[in-house]
């Protein structure tokens, strides 16, 4: 399963107004555990910043002004995402923006949709922490993940303080892969026939003579009350 954690960075809050993307940072997850394939890069949006959004990520219009265009990369972000669900906190805001710039780029690219999935966790996050905080700095406290290192919003940063956050909200991440699994399971099978053998052994202890005389005296004590109709004898004596 390729899970793909996204966050971007933009010029102001709404694309309909105009606004581009200045920043994406993706990180690749497969069966739940990090691959160290990382997806960034910044870019040039063609217009002004806006001075709150600025405020946020402390990105300039002097550091983007040699970036790449979203259509010069465009190509090489959907090959990154291709077949794989998006995990993203508040998802429309990041997915508008993302459809918004390939709508810029023409039809023939379509919407973030047509390649893949996409998982809002800070729906989950309601879901499962009504009435409270569920921005990812309340998250980060909430699962005892370290965010320490973010004075101002960066994209790939983001995206790597939310892959612990969504590890932590889904049960954590998956330490073997399928070929550990199985070769687990082999062990655990090849360790319990031999639990069983040693379970299933016969052991045997002999009586002593003090228990074998007690033992007869017991049984001729119920010969002798059951008119001669102690099984037992009658099984010793065959």
């Amino acid at each position: 399963m390729k899970q793909i954690v996204l966050d971007t960075e933009t010029t102001g809050l709404e694309p309909k107004q105009g606004h581009r993307i200045i920043e994406i940072g993706c990180v690749e997850l497969i069966n739940r555990r990090e691959t160290k394939r990382n997806f960034h890069q910044y870019l040039n949006p063609e217009r002004e910043i806006e001075d709150g959004a600025y405020n946020v990520h402390g990105l300039s219009n002097e550091f983007l002004s040699d970036k790449p265009r979203f259509a010069d990369i465009a190509q090489d972000f959907i090959d990154f995402i291709k077949d794989s669900e998006l995990i993203i906190h508040n998802a429309p805001f990041d997915v508008g923006f993302i459809n918004s710039e390939l709508k810029l780029m023409g039809k023939k690219w379509g919407q973030v949709e047509d390649y893949c999935k996409v998982f809002d966790t800070l729906l989950l996050a309601r879901e499962k922490h009504p009435g409270q905080k569920n921005n990812l700095d309340a998250l980060c406290k909430r699962y005892d993940v370290d965010n320490s290192n973010r004075d101002l919003h960066g994209a790939l940063l983001d995206a790597e303080i939310l892959l612990d956050v969504y590890l932590g909200m889904t049960g954590g991440q998956t330490d073997l892969s399928l070929e550990q699994i199985e070769i687990k399971k082999s062990n655990e099978n090849e360790n319990g026939h031999e639990t069983n053998k040693k379970i299933t052994k016969e052991i045997i202890i002999e009586p002593t003579k003090t228990e074998l005389s007690k033992h007869q005296l017991l049984l001729e004590s119920i010969q002798e009350k059951s008119g001669g109709k102690c099984i037992w004898i009658e099984n010793e004596i065959d």
